[in-house]
């Protein structure tokens, strides 16, 4: 019987007395954040490759600094639909762009409510959170870090005290656009909403689905339309995506033509697509018959129009949650900040026929 024991891994000690340096030497020379000289950095990570040390293990980094490295950002849906979505892809190079300083890694959490997954907010090794507030679970995520004590920074959704929000002026945007609509003759106006509940419900949006509805950013932009519009019949979807866009509009659009909406305010760029989709499926011309208006700003695969939107700093929005991360987690209490969208006028609307 063998008697030898397993090979025993080199440590930096072993590095650090071949190079001929201190330990504390060999640890700077492998972080590269103290006086080191190049010659002296080059003679450790000489010996490290000779001894066959691959460099500290970042976890026993991670337990000394308290800290992962990592940040946490939970979207609504699961990972392949979040990257189809412009807006999405947008915001996270912004949080990218503010946690930058901290030179720490993105985790991207799905805010699904699955009790058997993986990674969640109840778990994640992350340091802090950015949550996307478009989200129906949005309250159940707060209420998840709020007992970790997990620094958390929203991006729209009112997530209470003590946790800053990024938000846009959803409803003054909305009826800005709304308004714009009425200058141009219609009163005969549809609606197709974000998903407003936990259970993403989709169709007509009636008086009880608004009354558990628990994602504040299509309430919002649904109160500004019907500010204007107070009679304008919503449809809500299950998702932002361009599907469900087009089978929001068959339920407004499929209809006799004197019930039909010469109009129809979509709460995202990608639901704005859908509409138009269903509109020429059924031989309604966009926008002589039917004038479209979104939500975003951004550009749509295969949309053969300069969509009339409300363009929103979607970067903007991303890098100041990234921001408001790093202060927090240097101590700081970083305010709220607040953005606004603009009117982009384009060729999906135009005055209603005589």
């Amino acid at each position: 019987m063998s008697t030898e024991s397993a090979p025993r891994h080199p440590t930096l000690a072993d590095v650090a007395a071949k190079a001929g340096v201190s330990a504390s030497t060999a640890s700077l020379a492998f972080s590269g954040s103290g006086p080191v000289s190049d010659a002296t950095k080059e003679r450790v990570l000489a010996a490290a490759t000779e001894l066959g040390y691959a460099g500290p293990d970042p976890r026993a980094r991670s337990l000394r600094q308290g800290r992962s490295g990592i940040v946490g950002v939970v979207i609504e849906e699961r990972v392949r639909a979040a990257f189809l979505d412009p807006v999405k892809i947008r915001m996270l190079d912004g949080i990218a762009e503010g946690i930058a300083p901290l030179r720490a890694g993105l985790l991207l959490l799905t805010d699904t409510g699955e009790a058997d997954a993986p990674v969640s907010v109840e778990s994640a090794p992350v340091d802090a959170v950015v949550l996307i507030g478009c989200s129906p679970r949005l309250a159940d995520s707060v209420a998840a870090l709020r007992r970790r004590g997990i620094p958390t920074v929203a991006i729209e959704g009112a997530p209470g005290d003590g946790i800053p929000e990024i938000t846009i002026d959803n409803t003054a945007a909305t009826r800005r656009g709304a308004e714009y609509l009425r200058e141009l003759g219609h009163t005969k106006v549809g609606i197709v909403t974000l998903p407003l509940d936990a259970a993403r419900t989709r169709g007509r949006v009636t008086a009880e689905l608004e009354a558990q509805a628990t994602s504040t950013t299509p309430i919002e932009r649904l109160a500004g339309a019907r500010a204007v519009f107070p009679d304008a019949r919503a449809v809500a979807g299950r998702a932002s995506s361009v599907e469900e866009g087009r089978a929001a509009a068959h339920v407004l659009l499929d209809v006799d033509s004197a019930d039909r909406p010469t109009a129809i305010i979509a709460q995202s760029d990608l639901l704005a697509a859908g509409v138009i989709r269903a509109a020429e499926e059924l031989g309604i011309a966009v926008p002589a018959d039917l004038s479209v208006l979104g939500f975003d700003g951004i550009t749509v695969d295969g949309l053969q129009h300069d969509l009339t939107t409300l363009d929103q700093p979607s970067v903007d929005k991303g890098r100041a949650a990234g921001d408001a991360v790093v202060r927090m987690l240097a101590g700081e209490e970083p305010e709220s900040v607040a953005f606004t969208s603009t009117l982009h006028i384009g060729d999906t609307t135009a005055r209603v026929r005589a």
